[in-house]
């Protein structure tokens, strides 16, 4: 695991972002996992600004983006497809048949729980953005006894919902499902990079990359993996020795 810590964020955000443009630069039909948040706002900027300004190209990449919210259509302002599209995918070049997010509307969730891992199955990601929940959860893996492997539906905590809250009108809007890629399904990504930032996150920080592996600590599993690239700002980071 390599962990680096950044004075600024504006920083955290270019290093970040030429990660993935470096892999789309290497192999132009890269598969690129992508997660949503307020964390990844200034990557996806820079990502945008660096296929303007150096012309990098994204017309033979694949995406799959780690959840979304169940009950909530694509195009709701506060759905994770209309996210992607604000921030990321109406600026650059990929084809909207490349783009695959959960689908939170389905009729059948457990069926489209199956396609979703068997296109992952198809076309592993060469490189997964995660960022950090409060309680420690990676997508929407929530801290439980046992972890699903595969993608699942899951029933957010309540702690996730209030902080979720503040892009809702009310907490009463804030669904109270998602559907989620299963940590199994993210420790297949070749790379994976964890971004955090703010002093909110310091403690959680430390306990899931030097406390023990626990599902009751989800992102502690990425101990695991081969390879782990952490972006911290310096309050993330401060309770690291």
């Amino acid at each position: 695991m390599e962990m680096i810590i950044f004075d600024t964020q504006q920083e955290l955000d270019a290093y970040a972002a030429e990660l993935f443009v470096g892999i789309v630069k290497e192999k132009p039909d890269a598969v690129l996992g992508l997660a949503t948040g307020s964390t990844p706002i200034g990557i996806y900027d820079k990502i945008v600004e660096m296929h303007k300004q150096n012309n990098v190209s994204f017309k033979d990449v694949t995406t799959f983006n780690l959840d979304e919210y169940v009950g909530i259509k694509p195009d709701n302002d506060q759905s994770y497809a209309y996210y992607m599209k604000q921030h990321l995918f109406s600026h650059i070049d990929i084809p909207e048949n490349q783009i695959h997010l959960p689908n939170g509307m389905a009729s059948d969730v457990e069926l489209e729980s199956n396609a979703y891992d068997a296109m992952l199955e198809a076309r592993p990601v060469d490189i997964q953005l995660l960022g950090l929940g409060h309680n420690g959860h990676i997508g929407f893996n929530e801290p439980d006894v046992n972890l699903s492997g595969g993608t699942h539906v899951v029933k957010l905590k309540e702690e996730t919902r209030e902080a979720n809250a503040r892009f809702f009108d009310s907490m009463d809007e804030v669904p109270e499902y998602a559907i989620t890629m299963g940590v199994g399904s993210i420790l297949k990504a070749n790379t994976i990079v964890l971004a955090v930032r703010g002093a909110d996150k310091a403690e959680i920080v430390k306990e899931a990359l030097t406390g023990p592996i626990t599902t009751n600590v989800p992102a502690s599993l990425l101990q695991t993996h081969a390879r782990v690239i952490v972006l911290l700002d310096r309050e993330a980071g401060r309770m690291l020795s």
